[in-house]
């Protein structure tokens, strides 16, 4: 089984496509050849962040690969290829797609005869859509409008849906009583709004042929910007730090998710992923972690290397 490209890039799934993007650039220039000559494991490796990039590194491609994955956890992954919005479905019945989405199939291949809601029964009801929406710490803050594009099924333009579950089939729909549309929606995030936040738009989601529409649920990504990501909820930002640092101890200075300058002291022994709480610093007066990680030098001087080579020969 391929490896999971969130996974391959070092991200969480709610993570925004700017930090996938960044993820890739740090990974690809790790581990590419020119770096690591000669290094099969760096080369295989090279290759696997190559293929999660190919898989989720822009927006459309992302959204079909989670698209497919949930339609994979709702028919199982033998044999299906393509999505409800168009290409193939490989091994699935088409019958089976709709049936999840639309409700009902008889048993010979091909839609049901739909009888009529019952007036004190629920109406079928057509499926939810889940989607991810990023946008900047600043945005979250203040409230913004935001265009998005939406795609779902809708109603047959030619019979309106009245073919779903009949023998008569519509060319147009082929029988489903629904059609892929897009369109561009507005939407209107509220002011100290929270990173994997949900909108619920109601009535956005897929129609049914016959009965109630479901709804867009979407889910907020905050871009906390280079150096920063979140965990489970939690803002974490890399505090790089000169290895001397770390080794004896000192201070340094960052900058907060609010722009303010805050000096951080760093204890005597600390080491590479140590974390600490600053509360009141994060997104909207929340809590900000802090890790620690080793700042890359630049080309050493001579005096340094010397340094250095003094302290490797007395055993460091």
């Amino acid at each position: 089984m391929a490896e999971d490209p969130y996974q391959a890039l070092g991200v969480s799934k709610d993570a925004t496509d700017a930090e996938i993007k960044r993820a890739y650039r740090k990974l690809a220039r790790q581990y590419h050849p020119d770096r690591n000559p000669g290094d099969a494991a760096a080369e295989e490796r090279f290759k696997a962040i190559q293929s999660a990039h190919e898989t989720i590194g822009s927006a459309d491609a992302r959204r079909e690969h989670d698209q497919r994955r949930r339609m994979e956890d709702m028919f199982g992954s033998g044999g299906f290829q393509g999505n409800p919005f168009g290409g193939g479905f490989g091994g699935v019945d088409l019958g089976d797609i709709f049936s999840q989405f639309m409700g009902g199939r008889g048993s010979g291949g091909g839609f049901s005869q739909q009888q009529p809601p019952r007036e004190d029964g629920p109406k079928p009801r057509g499926a939810d859509i889940e989607a991810g929406l990023d946008i900047s710490l600043e945005q979250a803050l203040r409230g913004t409008e935001v265009k998005f594009s939406h795609r779902r099924l809708k109603r047959c333009d030619k019979c309106d849906g009245s073919s779903f579950g009949r023998s008569k089939r519509c060319i147009p729909c082929n029988g489903t009583g629904v059609q892929t549309k897009g369109s561009t929606l507005t939407v209107k995030v509220p002011a100290k709004a929270q990173h994997g936040q949900q909108l619920r738009l109601r009535k956005m989601g897929h129609e049914h042929p016959e009965g109630d529409t479901g709804d867009l649920l979407i889910k907020l990504r905050l871009d906390a910007k280079e150096g920063r990501r979140w965990e489970d909820g939690r803002l974490v930002q890399e505090v790089p730090v000169e290895i001397t640092t770390l080794l004896l101890g000192g201070k340094v200075r960052i900058s907060t998710p609010a722009g303010k300058r805050v000096q951080i002291e760093v204890q005597e022994g600390t080491r590479i992923g140590d974390r600490r709480r600053l509360q009141g610093h994060g997104h909207s007066g929340g809590p900000l972690d802090i890790e620690f990680t080793l700042a890359e030098a630049d080309e050493l001087t001579s005096e340094q290397k010397e340094a250095l080579e003094t302290l490797r020969d007395s055993g460091l």
